[in-house]
């Protein structure tokens, strides 16, 4: 008797991928837990893969019949490696694709709004994920993580405007649901925390749960996107700092029920995700 079909998890210890891991063997699944080291997982079987070198994707592929996509992190155009991927999984048996991609990027907008636009065509099974920005920027050794410790601030050139932060564990939950569920859900899908705040809003709940000061320092467009690109390419940084002057302008604030529509239970708030974090 041959063993299930796995499913595929690119980037399976990222943010989100370990976390989707770490769901789907919980409940019993087969993994491929894919990554650039083939780092081990304990209950999966690691694979090498890389976006960039198509020599790692066929083995990925492998005994595979749904993935779950994490695009290559930085890149301003991944539709130039992910679509010819997609169709190699496509005739290698894969019948399900979840795309993480962003609240802020529509299907056929830049970036991976292009692969969001072509799923579709490729798959009768698929979803697109499209979280606000994740309550993870805050932790561990992410840029706002960083200026935190160093220097009580968190820089954004949001302005005064909100954001539906989600917690990555709300996100890895919905994509369980995405991959493994009988009915696929054939859409995109909005994800957010319960509700919509500001950058000043995240400073004080920081403040008041670690005991140290942190407020919020407005930056322009520009200001802000010369930081980011002390770390990754202009063209990306650009993008990054838009997506900030567009929260400035509203297109962030937010709400919608579907963690716990295909969970059951509501996603996580700012303050609880910030006092598990100094636990």
């Amino acid at each position: 008797m041959n063993a299930p079909d796995a499913t595929l998890v690119i980037g399976a210890t990222g943010t989100t991928g370990r976390r989707v891991t770490a769901g789907l063997l919980a409940e019993g699944h087969r993994v491929k837990a894919a990554g650039r080291r083939a780092t081990p997982v304990e209950g999966a079987e690691a694979v090498r893969f890389d976006w960039n070198e198509p020599a790692t994707w066929s083995d990925a592929v492998e005994g595979v019949d749904r993935v779950y996509l994490v695009p290559p992190i930085g890149s301003s155009d991944p539709a130039a490696v992910m679509l010819p991927f997609l169709r190699q999984a496509r005739a290698a048996g894969v019948r399900r694709a979840v795309l993480l991609s962003s609240s802020a990027i529509p299907a056929g907008g830049p970036a991976v709004g292009q692969v969001h636009e072509a799923l579709p065509g490729l798959f009768e099974q698929w979803a697109v994920l499209r979280p606000s920005w994740f309550m993870q920027n805050f932790a561990a050794s992410t840029p706002h993580a960083r200026s935190i410790r160093d220097e009580g601030a968190i820089m954004s050139a949001s302005g005064e405007g909100r954001v539906g932060f989600v917690d990555a564990e709300d996100i890895a939950a919905v994509a369980v649901r995405a991959l493994t569920d009988d009915r696929a859900p054939n859409t995109d899908l909005i994800l957010t925390g319960p509700q919509t705040l500001s950058y000043a809003d995240v400073a004080a709940i920081i403040a008041e749960s670690t005991g140290r000061p942190v407020v919020h320092r407005q930056l322009t467009f520009e200001q802000l996107r010369d930081r980011w690109a002390a770390e990754i390419p202009l063209e990306f940084a650009s993008m990054l700092a838009g997506m900030d002057r567009a929260i400035a302008e509203g297109a962030e604030d937010r709400t919608s029920d579907t963690v716990e529509r295909l969970t059951g239970r509501p996603p996580g708030t700012f303050r609880a995700f910030v006092e598990r974090e100094v636990a």
